[in-house]
């Protein structure tokens, strides 16, 4: 099966810095934000974006950044092959804050919607928002991404793969699929 290739690395990069100012912009600067990163590219996502906003704001205390493992939440465990579920890392308190969950790749919305349940069982953010490196669209929840690095229309047959280094030890989105199978 050919795969397309969408984003290069240089095109991560950017997208993630355009996301990280967005994120800076909405909360108005770094104060009270916490960035919660979904395994397993999620997590790597959310790293990149709190170095970002370091570099962008050098003066002001590191972001909080950790993990939310929503395996247990899923609602289709009994219908899915599933990973097995990663540790949590929720870093302090996050009552009053504003939560940053990311995630790689936005397509039904329930992997959100399962995030949105862990998070409540770790406290109560004043506001929570979701930064995704690519949005594909075929939403089944009512669910949309605050903060999306590409927006990649697709058909249901099409699958997006996301690359990155620390794991895949190269870097890239592609599409795949989509043709007679």
């Amino acid at each position: 099966m050919m795969a397309r290739t969408v984003l290069q690395q240089a095109d991560i990069a950017r997208a993630l810095t355009r996301i990280s100012h967005e994120i800076l912009e909405s909360n108005r600067g770094p104060d009270n934000l916490v960035i919660l990163g979904i395994p397993t590219r999620g997590v790597i996502l959310a790293r990149r974006i709190a170095e970002t906003i370091a570099r962008i704001e050098p003066d002001a205390a590191p972001v909080a950044v950790g993990t939310l493992d929503v395996t247990m939440y899923r609602d289709d465990l009994s219908r899915t092959r599933t990973r097995t579920p990663a540790p949590t890392h929720v870093p302090g308190s996050i009552d009053g804050k504003t939560v940053v969950l990311v995630d790689d790749v936005l397509y039904s919305g329930r992997t959100i919607r399962s995030a949105l349940d862990a998070l409540n069982d770790h406290g109560r953010p004043s506001a929570v928002r979701l930064a995704v490196l690519v949005d594909r669209g075929h939403r089944e929840l009512p669910i949309r991404a605050d903060y999306v690095g590409k927006n990649l229309p697709t058909s249901a047959a099409e699958r997006i793969n996301v690359h990155l280094e620390e794991i895949d030890g190269d870097e890239f989105v592609s599409i795949e699929g989509g043709g007679a199978e």
